[in-house]
């Protein structure tokens, strides 16, 4: 018997409809469930085990940039777009999302075995997609939330992102983390303010943190590993760069594209970018602290 489930994750709405046995390991999405229909959803995704009928596929790219991630092999039928996962770079495909031109309709065909990396990897990047041109952005990131505010820590895998943000803990009582991979970064705009607030997901890598929280955004940081402590703040061009290679994106779709960079360059021209070059220690997120909260940064 399937059923249909809804989500809020950084007031957007999705849903997600399944055999409701395939609901029992997700409880990552607990957090996030809503009980109401909403009104309008970003995407709403339907699972099952059929197959999905590949012979007019036309392959466009394949995405190996990051060993430590999965490889994702992006095709199209006719007008919709076909993603074919696997859960690294040489493992074989085993899931397959087929979705609209709009991302908003997507149906997932799943190897039972691997339901729960299935689900999690389609969802991802249907909410990316379908939310870039809402001023959101789905970011690979950790994020450390100290005093009301939430600062992002960027880098490549193997960086130590989520060592930097386990320094913040031991340095101060009153920080906590509010996701250690996968946080969403949604900029506001009212009466010519902008506010960029940082939201939890029900995607945090290997850190189980999946807390339905958030926190206007204090700074963001780039890491880079260094046998010293120490942080400046960005130019813009540099910050947009590190930014957009943080940013969960479709480059062979100029409307996705285009959307995050109009978010990302409103958000470098109001929110602080820094370096930090840092060893593993917590007199690093004492430097990082120092920089990000320096008013004349």
């Amino acid at each position: 018997m399937a059923e249909r489930r809804y989500y809020r994750v950084a007031e957007h709405f999705f849903s997600i409809e399944a055999p409701t046995e395939m609901f029992a390991p997700l409880t990552n999405y607990d957090p996030f469930r809503v009980w109401d229909t909403p009104s309008d959803m970003c995407f709403q995704l339907s699972i099952g085990i059929e197959p999905i009928d590949m012979e007019q596929r036309e392959h466009v790219f394949t995405d190996t940039s990051d060993e430590d991630l999965p490889r994702i092999e992006v095709y199209r039928i006719k007008q919709n777009w076909l993603f074919c996962i696997a859960i690294s770079k040489d493992a074989p495909v085993c899931s397959r999302l087929l979705t609209t031109p709009d991302f908003r309709q997507a149906w997932l065909e799943i190897d039972t075995q691997m339901s729960h990396f299935a689900i999690n990897n389609a969802a991802m990047l249907l909410y990316a997609f379908s939310t870039a041109n809402l001023y959101t952005l789905e970011m690979h990131a950790a994020v450390a939330v100290r005093q009301g505010k939430g600062y992002l820590f960027l880098g490549k895998s193997g960086t130590g992102k989520s060592t930097h943000a386990q320094q913040w803990m031991k340095a101060f009582d009153d920080a906590w983390l509010l996701n250690d991979d996968n946080p969403i970064i949604r900029l506001y705009e009212d009466n010519g303010q902008s506010r960029l607030v940082v939201y939890g997901s029900p995607w945090s890598g290997k850190t189980p943190c999946y807390r339905n929280l958030s926190a206007e955004v204090g700074g963001i940081v780039k890491l880079a590993q260094a046998p010293h402590n120490e942080a400046r703040r960005l130019k813009l061009p540099e910050a947009y760069a590190y930014i957009l290679s943080s940013a969960s994106g479709l480059k062979v779709v100029p409307e996705v594209m285009d959307a995050l960079y109009l978010t990302i360059s409103r958000i470098v021209q109001t929110t602080p970018v820094f370096a930090l070059e840092c060893l593993p220690d917590t007199d690093a997120a004492q430097v990082c602290w120092n920089a990000v909260t320096d008013k004349n940064n």
